[in-house]
């Protein structure tokens, strides 16, 4: 009827520091903390199953914040250059692929990111021609608010050196007004248009692998946004429903709904909230700015490196508001990608003309680039911050240079964030990021690159203490979407979601952090993975 977990320590996270030596469990459900004894003496009669953790450390269950699942599972599945370091390594990868598939197939690439080669080599349409001739190539940058084309991929999208700009995108051409095959923000759509759609077991391939790595590296759940890229929103959802059954798979789900297929949910007769124990349908996603590096992200003032631009909007401030307006007709809250200050402004702008219904909070995803008149503003309206710490050991250095350091200040500013009083969650932002929580957990603790050879420290004064970073995939997490009663923490009528490491983060050094192996994760008293 019952188990206890026991054989460890467990943190609360209901207090820093609070430690319990055992947890008994009913239904999913923590039932008591106590000692081994005390909670053997007490359920004697109820204990069906005693799981010993073998002296390792149990923690809530990690949670990322905003993550993209399917998207990651594609990663697993694709043409991947996140690791790679030179641009000769790029173009050998992308060789090698074109011999594995068949002529005029598309050859989809994700990752590549110029910042970390050191020519800050960006492929263009001709060289890309010469490594794929025969086959349509579209490779996207590490950020997803940039791409590149080769010239068949372009002709089967309808691009030509005529073509406009689409609202909210750039079509990158060269001095003489030739496409370049570098696609911006929404001019990358003008392209995924043309590729064949995926078929439902793609969809659940991905789905799987991708659930199944979260639960190998100590994820409990994710919020992810993925029901309009693929087959729509009927089908993609029930992709969800189907794999994440309850049965084989337990993994807690909370899915952004885009504010393109907001009237296809309703449509189909779901509301905000709908669901089961494990998938959740969430707030309407948003984006209002593109990223730093293809600089889409939408600023005050010009790029310090590129003053011929301050970013892309992707919508007017009117359209902004019409879709805020929408979500509060359809009693929702909103989650929205903002990365620049002028981005962030423009949200809360909207979010103050058109507020979210009571016991409602809004979301903003990413709040890098902010400026104290901001926080001011944001303090006052009740919205969450979701904050990929992965993104210092990402962007900088080169960032400073992106932006200017005099326009740095409030900046990846976490520390700032949580002394103001925000609840902030922690994610990942995969496939961008690793989707690992302790890299994630390393790097708001340390701002540092693991792999840096001089372990250059970015802006200390906003490092995160251990607990604030556990705290940012635990109980962050579970605030951002209402959850704070019952998920999030190890207690008393709280789920029985537990993410069990071989190491004590609170005790080892922050470096160790990384060397830190998963033993266990498990989701409703089930255990999901295990080492």
């Amino acid at each position: 009827m019952g188990t206890l977990w026991t054989g460890g320590k467990a943190y609360t996270l209901s207090q820093e520091n609070e430690i319990v030596e055992a947890v008994y469990v009913e239904n999913g459900i923590i039932i008591a903390l106590g000692t081994q004894v005390s909670l053997m003496n007490q359920f004697k009669d109820k204990i069906t199953k005693t799981v010993d953790i073998n002296g390792n450390t149990m923690y809530p269950g990690f949670v990322d914040s905003h993550m993209h699942i399917i998207g990651h599972g594609e990663k697993l599945m694709r043409l991947d250059f996140s690791e790679m370091n030179l641009s000769e390594q790029i173009s050998d990868a992308i060789t090698r692929y074109v011999l594995s598939v068949k002529e005029k197939d598309w050859i989809i690439g994700d990752g590549w990111n110029e910042n970390r080669l050191p020519d800050k080599k960006i492929f263009l349409r001709e060289e890309l021609d010469k490594l794929a001739p025969r086959n349509p190539l579209l490779l996207t940058r590490v950020c997803r608010h940039a791409s590149i084309a080769n010239t068949l991929a372009l002709e089967l999208a309808g691009i030509t050196d005529a073509t406009p700009d689409p609202p909210g995108g750039v079509i990158v051409r060269d001095m003489n007004g030739k496409a370049t095959g570098y696609l911006l923000d929404e001019a990358q759509e003008l392209v995924k248009r043309a590729i064949p759609p995926v078929t439902e077991d793609y969809l659940k391939n991905a789905l799987k692998k991708s659930i199944h790595d979260c639960l190998r590296l100590g994820l409990v759940g994710a919020h992810t946004e993925d029901l309009f890229y693929y087959t729509g929103f009927e089908s993609t959802y029930k992709c969800f429903q189907e794999v994440i059954d309850g049965q084989d798979i337990k993994f807690r789900a909370n899915l952004l709904v885009h504010h393109k297929v907001i009237d296809d949910m309703q449509q189909a007769g779901y509301t905000y909230k709908n669901g089961t124990e494990f998938i959740e349908l969430g707030a309407m996603k948003i984006f209002v700015d593109g990223a730093l590096g293809g600089r889409t992200a939408l600023l005050s003032h010009p790029y310090h490196d590129d003053p011929t631009t301050h970013g892309v909007a992707i919508h007017t401030l009117y359209e902004l508001k019409q879709l805020v307006k929408k979500a509060r007709d359809y009693r929702m809250p909103i989650a929205v990608h903002a990365i620049g200050d002028l981005a962030f402004e423009y949200v809360l702008e909207a979010i103050e003309a058109f507020p979210c219904m009571p016991g409602q909070r809004d979301r903003l995803i990413h709040a890098q680039i902010l400026r104290k008149d901001l926080i001011e503003r944001a303090k006052k309206l009740p919205v969450i911050l979701d904050i990929q710490p992965r993104f210092v050991v990402s962007d900088f250095p080169w960032v400073v240079e992106r932006i200017g350091e005099r326009n740095m200040k409030y900046c990846y500013a976490w520390n700032t964030l949580i002394t103001e009083g925000f609840h902030c969650a922690g994610g990942s932002d995969a496939p961008i990021e690793p989707v690992n929580p302790l890299l994630g957990i390393h790097a708001a603790v340390t701002r540092k690159n693991p792999d840096d050879p001089y372990s250059a420290v970015y802006r200390p004064e906003e490092k995160l203490s251990v607990y604030e970073a556990v705290k940012l995939f635990t109980t962050g997490s579970a605030f951002a979407i209402g959850k704070e009663y019952n998920r999030g923490k190890i207690a008393v009528g709280y789920k029985a979601d537990f993410t069990i490491l071989d190491g004590d983060l609170f005790t080892i050094s922050e470096d160790e952090i990384l060397q830190v192996k998963v033993m266990k994760t498990v989701v409703d008293d089930t255990i999901m993975y295990e080492q």
